[in-house]
């Protein structure tokens, strides 16, 4: 069975759900919608809710699928033949996807209202790609609905986002995250940790579960002071972390930011700001002074951090750029 939504089951992101339901009742829809905003917040389960609804057969007064329909039965088993989805081949969006897909828009919807096209985290997609899309973002042809996810942080171009109307979404409330990892059976204090973490992804909350990243932090942080504890950094050893961070391959990234963000808290130890610290669950945190590093050493790291998201960002070696980040942090 495939993923199933109603407007209604989607968390948070009211401005959302007001903006598209004002459309809805105006009938006044856009061709083409761009929901953005952070990784792992519900744009691309919106997105579906949404397509859901434009095709059920029978709607609820508050504007939302019945999950009873035919329409609604065929989107719940995966088989409904007007529904289209994009989503990126390996890292990326490429241009024999959007010319498959341009192919596809020459026919009428098969027996719904609307041909439902949800193309996923167009920030990935390549330059040659967008720039085929672009005629069927101005001007669709009839029947169809496209809706486009992507990322805050992602580049998306200026003609894509000219093209397309903009529903913004925003980060979910700690709490609210929280309560959703209890009710998968996590440990309250755990789940407070890892929703302050996430900064209100429940996504990337529920990456970091399913992963081994907390803990491989927790490894690194721990051998870090040690060797800063005992001024003795030997080279093999940072060699070590630096090949078991660069292992992570396409996680590194989020590892990074797993560190950053425990010198962060460090930062704002320093300046008696406790409540400001996210990562409850790392021991040892309140005596900062015990580090060995000050609070001008503490601002540079961060930048050190900096400096190596943007080498991977220009694919650097990734043993490189952590043995340079981890040196730098000794």
């Amino acid at each position: 069975m495939e993923d199933y939504f109603t407007i209604d089951s989607v968390l948070g992101q009211d401005k959302a759900k007001k903006m598209l339901r004002r459309a809805m009742a105006a009938d006044r829809l856009g061709h083409a919608y761009l929901f953005r905003g952070p990784a792992g917040v519900g744009k691309k389960t919106l997105a579906r809710a949404f397509g859901n609804y434009l095709n059920c057969l029978n709607p609820s007064a508050e504007q939302d699928a019945c999950s009873c329909c035919r329409s609604c039965h065929k989107l719940k088993s995966g088989n409904h033949p007007d529904l289209l989805l994009v989503e990126p081949e390996g890292a990326s969006i490429k241009i024999n996807q959007i010319r498959e897909l341009k192919h596809a828009l020459f026919f009428p919807p098969f027996e719904a209202n609307y041909r439902i096209i949800l193309i996923s985290d167009v920030h990935t997609m390549r330059r040659e790609a967008a720039n085929s899309l672009l005629k069927i973002l101005e001007e669709p042809p009839p029947g169809n609905q496209l809706i486009l996810t992507g990322d805050e942080a992602g580049e998306i171009l200026p003609t894509i986002l000219s093209r397309c109307q903009i529903i913004p979404f925003t980060g979910l409330s700690r709490e609210l995250v929280a309560d959703k990892l209890r009710e998968t059976g996590i440990d309250p204090d755990e789940a407070v940790s890892l929703a302050a973490i996430a900064d209100g992804s429940l996504g990337r909350a529920r990456m970091l579960v399913d992963s081994e990243l907390l803990e491989t932090r927790r490894a690194i942080i721990d051998q870090l002071l040690e060797m800063k504890k005992n001024r003795h950094a030997s080279a093999i050893t940072v060699f070590g972390l630096a090949e078991q961070a660069a292992a992570l391959a396409d996680r590194l990234p989020d590892l990074l930011d797993l560190l950053k963000l425990w010198f962060r808290d460090l930062i704002m130890l320093a300046n008696n700001l406790p409540g400001e610290v996210v990562n409850r669950d790392l021991p040892g945190l309140a005596d900062h002074n015990a580090t060995g590093w000050t609070a001008g050493q503490l601002l540079d790291q961060l930048e050190l951090f900096d400096k190596a998201r943007r080498h991977l960002a220009r694919n650097c070696n990734r043993a490189l750029v952590c043995e340079d980040l981890f040196f730098g942090l000794l």
